[in-house]
């Protein structure tokens, strides 16, 4: 009887830690599989057959939005840029606007597949997020009032003075490195930095120079700072994407590639300029 008792308690030691171990193995397929999926974007996008982008549409000429046959549109060099990108991946594009701070936000809780409006990859994204090749890189401005033209002509000049940055942007990181001296004033949109400083509530605000003088062309009062700032490989405008996407990132440095090198991305940034001065005209 005894060993009859030790043998089915042996049984039931044995069947436990197969299921144990089966267990075991089929969390770990789960998982395996689950971080497989997550990082597998492109094949998402393409069983899909849509592209879904997050952009913060105010970076004329970048992304921006005007009236095309009487609706309100998508429009600017990186705008063209994704439907190129698009086309080649043969999906359709569906870009979502918001504030610059919340793209990448949104990006990192899968709302959108890629990320594009002027952003650069910065050692800190970079922990979060892959990135695609730089696909364009304007020096960084200081924007000011005309009438401020003799007094802000130096970085020094702008000591205790207000300066704009757009909330979550490089700009921001510019300013706290370069002009450390000043009081950041961080907005999340651009066109009300540019209300702010025609109004004096800011003394000079830090953009992109593509972007600066599209909107130096729309206001006659404001103009280039003769200060200058450094410029870094780190400010060049990339794709951002979920981290890991290795086949993604592929595809999308493959596609920009080709873009760069036929000059595709300078003809669209063009022609982009030309549309935000008729828009303003």
């Amino acid at each position: 009887m005894k060993k009859m008792k030790l043998t089915i308690i042996m049984l039931i030691g044995i069947m436990l830690l197969v299921g144990c171990g089966s267990s075991s193995k089929s969390a770990s397929s789960q998982n395996d599989a689950k971080d497989k999926q997550t990082v597998d974007t492109l094949k998402t996008i393409k069983e899909k057959g849509t592209l879904v982008v997050g952009t913060s549409a105010d970076f004329s000429p970048f992304e921006f939005k005007t009236l095309v046959d009487g609706k309100d549109t998508f429009v600017g060099s990186d705008i063209e840029m994704v439907k190129a990108i698009a086309e080649k991946l043969d999906v359709k594009v569906e870009f979502m606007d918001m504030q610059f701070d919340a793209v990448l936000v949104a990006l990192q809780q899968g709302k959108v597949d890629i990320a594009v409006s002027g952003i650069s990859a910065t050692t800190e994204r970079q922990k979060k997020f892959d990135f695609s090749i730089p696909y364009y890189n304007p020096p960084q401005k200081v924007v000011i009032n005309k009438k401020n033209k003799d007094v802000l002509t130096s970085i020094e000049s702008l000591k205790g003075k207000k300066v704009g940055a757009q909330k979550g942007s490089i700009q921001e990181g510019v300013v706290e490195s370069q002009i450390s001296d000043a009081q950041i004033v961080s907005i999340p949109r651009v066109p009300n930095l540019i209300v702010e400083l025609n109004q004096g509530s800011i003394d000079g605000l830090v953009l992109e120079e593509t972007i600066a003088e599209s909107y130096i062309n729309q206001n006659s009062e404001l103009m280039f700072a003769d200060i200058e700032l450094k410029s870094s490989e780190d400010e060049a405008f990339a794709i951002a994407m979920p981290k890991g996407d290795t086949n993604l990132k592929k595809e999308l440095d493959s596609i920009l590639k080709e873009m760069i090198e036929k000059g595709k991305i300078d003809q669209f940034v063009k022609e982009a300029m030309e549309l935000a001065d008729k828009k303003n005209q």
